[in-house]
């Protein structure tokens, strides 16, 4: 299904060709314009202003740009009708193709049903990297070869590809993006080695300032538009806790030590994460935090802080991107969450269970940190790392 959202955009505000390129926005144009291969593409374009820039630089360069928007929620939110109708209004006014494609059934199979599933089970999803695998990169790249020929994808992530030709292993190599603070490698840990190889990221070597002044440059309705700091869903509904009523029932528990002894009550295990301080509604000696979230006896399990380290995990369904999976003890670095620093940590890789097997994602290991970790959460993402290079990752089971 496409929709025509042109007519609700504001006039396009031209471009000012008297304001030079920063020398960021410079050295960008410039690799896309030495980029190697046909120059079509297609944009993924969400409305905000890392996207639209990233279209306005490939029309710079000379690129044959079209814009593609994926409907994935109804009504108010970040992703859906305003981030429609300001997508709409940048191809407008870079006179490129818009496309809207209706992914709401697909969105909610493989990410609110995800998410629903996994906070009833006392876990805590990453739906990020699921969303970019499973509704974004992947179908994007396969509309754009089937529906319109063009074998490119582009994004305004903050990462870098490493492409096959130049690297010493022949694999695309997925890298960090220049800029510290954006960096969004962690939740492009599990895509396809092959789609790698098909995806252009040409805010990858930007920082966050370039990308706003580049906007300003290019006179783009989004170049002040400010970022989401929230899930798509908490934007959504208005929080993420109105999003899980929305979907989980309340279901009273009891909030205990581990010991067993009762502190308090709960309402349900999906309001609570580990590593939680705050609002848990209990009394204690020393502050305390959630430890364990256990969802079979519907128990929130608290203890103080120095219980609550540990010095090793064990990951599941570990995509290995960037190298080929290790045959033996490999030292990495890892983050165990999207703003923790990458830690010290020897991997060892595991035999497949036979859920592993079932579902295709053969590949485990075992991380041995150099220090205590706190907040070891099932269900996000470790993500491993040698320097700016991302080996690859998988989802904290145990």
């Amino acid at each position: 299904m496409r929709i025509d959202l042109a007519r609700f955009s504001a006039p396009p505000a031209p471009a000012d060709p008297s304001v030079a390129a920063t020398r960021a926005g410079a050295q960008a144009l410039q690799r896309l314009a030495d980029w190697p291969g046909e120059h079509r593409v297609v944009v993924g374009l969400s409305g905000g202003v890392d996207s639209s820039l990233t279209a306005a630089l490939l029309v710079e360069a000379g690129w044959q740009v079209e814009g593609l928007t994926l409907w994935l929620m109804s009504g108010k939110g970040a992703c859906c009708a305003e981030g429609l109708v300001d997508a709409a209004g940048i191809c407008e006014q870079l006179k490129v193709p818009h496309h809207v494609v209706d992914f709401r059934e697909h969105f909610k199979a493989q990410i609110v049903d995800f998410l629903v599933e996994g906070y009833g089970a006392g876990v805590t999803p990453l739906p990020c990297s699921r969303c970019n695998r499973e509704v974004k990169f992947g179908p994007m790249l396969q509309w754009a070869e089937q529906e319109r020929g063009i074998g490119r994808l582009a994004t305004g992530h903050y990462a870098r590809i490493r492409h096959g030709e130049v690297s010493e292993n022949g694999r695309h190599q997925l890298l960090r993006g220049l800029d510290a603070r954006k960096d969004q490698s962690y939740f492009l840990y599990d895509l396809p080695q092959p789609a790698l190889g098909q995806l252009v990221f040409p805010l990858g070597e930007l920082t966050k300032p370039d990308t706003r002044l580049e906007a300003a440059r290019h006179g783009l309705r989004t170049a002040d538009k400010p970022e989401s700091q929230d899930l798509c869903l908490a934007d959504h509904h208005g929080s993420m806790k109105a999003f899980l009523d929305a979907y989980l029932p309340l279901r009273a528990g009891e909030i205990v030590l581990r010991d067993g002894r009762v502190l308090g009550q709960h309402e349900g295990v999906q309001h609570f994460t580990i590593g939680q301080r705050k609002g848990l509604g209990v009394a204690w000696s020393e502050p305390l935090h959630v430890v364990q979230l256990d969802a079979a006896m519907n128990r929130v399990v608290v203890a103080p802080r120095a219980e609550a380290a540990r010095s090793d995990a064990e990951v599941g369904a570990v995509n290995w991107l960037s190298v080929p999976p290790p045959q033996a003890p490999l030292p990495v670095e890892v983050q165990v969450r999207y703003r923790s620093a990458p830690v010290q940590a020897l991997l060892t890789p595991l035999q497949p269970i036979e859920a592993d097997l079932a579902a295709g994602r053969p590949h485990r290991c075992r991380l041995e940190f150099a220090e205590e970790q706190f907040s070891i959460t099932p269900g996000q993402a470790a993500v491993f790392y040698a320097g700016e290079l991302v080996l690859g990752g998988g989802l904290i089971q145990a």
